[in-house]
């Protein structure tokens, strides 16, 4: 194919994003942007019963959380009807397409009778070869004369070549007896009027290609490139469902993994570069084809999820971590923080953090104003000597140079003089400095607070000796 690369994401509006739609999305995504493609969306609307604005504005979120952004408007597939319903007219009237008058009624008892009779149950119209003149006034459907002979070839950059017969296909309504488009038919002209050359999408659609495909021939349209991907299952190997766990997108939002995590972990979900499991943006664009792209099921699992999301937190720059921490806190409806004390605490939060809500945790030492409240197993750590060490400590921490280096040796030589390991200091420190007995580095989290923040707290502590 010698055309620019256009790519498309087709989501129905009808409840919330499927992780499996996301990962289709940064599928198609990838692949656009990897060869200065398009990538497109199309809101499948035609559905009125059950289309939302609700879960329209949910897939878009969704998309934006993770940084997949679309080239143009978002298409309304339910506002092309019009263009559906030229074409169905076209195929009309090129004899590609016929009216058929069959009632439901009809159409039960020739299946019934198939039935009984041990015959295919695909519906053979009576209508397909009358002509026009010989019509009744009286409702109709259009239906796609298909071929009855041979087969469709659907040649899928993943599945390999798959083959239908075309005896195991009807003849599908095009366009409903009240003039909207059926689902097959809206698909096909909007990609072919979108410009779309690859349709990357699940295997559920296998099947729904043979069909389409008809309809490009019936046109005379160039087929797209077809790659259907294997669907995602849980840890079971089951199709992945609500009992799972999580399977919509706002939901891993909510859990706290960064966007940039999440599009590594599903970019790796069914598809594979070597043995590389962490990689940046741009590594996945330059690196992503449909070659890798496995043909068995891929399976989510969280523990990878956690751990990818950690490298990802480890690799984030300082800031975009804190406005990640930021964003999660304001999604998840959390207390906003001091963004001046947030970001002088991540690069010590950071490393060893899975998720945000565990950065900020590690975080708290330094989003905490005084007078801290201390845990009660850390209130253990506060003892009658473990105070008076602390305030033997504080005059040597006026005076000392605020460097690790400096902090630590003097912390070293109280220690020694009491003939006590830093480990019996550092846990009446992290109570006095955080409240907490699981802290970062006690060094750490007086760097970050500063000499007389440091000091302050020590002294709360010092002063509340009860003895």
């Amino acid at each position: 194919m010698d055309r620019p690369v256009v790519t498309r994401i087709a989501p129905s509006p009808t409840g919330m994003m499927h992780i499996g739609t996301a990962r289709t999305a940064l599928f198609n995504w990838l692949y656009a942007r990897g060869r200065d493609g398009r990538f497109l969306l199309r809101i499948e609307d035609t559905d009125a019963a059950r289309s939302t604005p609700e879960a329209t504005q949910a897939i878009l979120d969704g998309l934006t959380w993770l940084g997949l952004d679309w080239d143009g408007e978002a298409v309304s597939q339910a506002g092309q009807a019009a263009r559906h319903a030229e074409v169905a007219q076209a195929m009309l009237e090129a004899e590609r397409a016929y009216r058929c008058f069959s009632t439901q009624d009809e159409i039960e008892a020739f299946r019934e009778a198939a039935r009984s009779e041990g015959r295919s149950t695909l519906f053979q119209s009576p209508w397909r070869d009358v002509p026009a003149a010989d019509h009744p006034d009286a409702p109709s459907v259009i239906r796609l004369k298909a071929p009855r002979d041979g087969a469709t070839v659907i040649a899928d950059a993943v599945q390999g070549d798959v083959t239908i017969r075309n005896d195991q296909l009807d003849d599908m309504v095009l366009l409903r007896s009240d003039g909207t488009p059926t689902y097959m038919l809206a698909v096909v002209v909007d990609d072919h009027d979108m410009g779309i050359t690859h349709v990357i999408r699940g295997d559920d659609h296998l099947n729904n290609a043979a069909r389409q495909i008809q309809i490009y021939d019936a046109m005379g349209w160039e087929e797209p490139v077809w790659a259907h991907i294997p669907l995602i299952h849980g840890a079971d190997g089951k199709k992945l469902s609500k009992r799972h766990g999580a399977t919509g997108v706002t939901e891993f939002a909510e859990m706290g993994y960064p966007a940039a995590a999440m599009r590594n972990y599903l970019a790796r979900l069914g598809w594979s570069h070597g043995d590389d499991e962490f990689f940046t943006d741009g590594q996945a664009r330059d690196w992503f084809d449909l070659g890798g792209i496995g043909k068995a099921p891929a399976r989510l699992d969280l523990k990878k999820l956690e751990n990818l999301s950690g490298q990802h937190i480890a690799a984030m720059e300082p800031e975009a971590v804190a406005v990640a921490a930021e964003d999660w806190l304001a999604r998840t409806g959390g207390a906003p923080v001091d963004g001046d004390a947030l970001r002088r605490a991540v690069p010590v939060a950071q490393t060893g953090a899975r998720t945000l809500p565990q950065l900020l945790e590690k975080a708290h030492f330094a989003l905490v104003a005084r007078p801290i409240e201390i845990e009660d197993k850390a209130t253990k750590a506060l003892d009658t000597v473990s105070r008076g060490i602390l305030s033997e400590l504080t005059p040597h921490l006026q005076t000392a140079s605020w460097t690790r280096d400096a902090l630590e040796g003097v912390v070293g030589d109280v220690a020694q003089a009491h003939g006590l390991g830093l480990g019996k200091i550092a846990a009446p420190l992290r109570a006095a400095l955080a409240g907490r007995t699981a802290t970062p580095s006690v060094f750490d989290m007086m760097l970050v607070l500063g000499r007389d923040e440091t000091l302050a707290r020590l002294a709360d502590v010092v002063e509340s000796d009860p003895s």
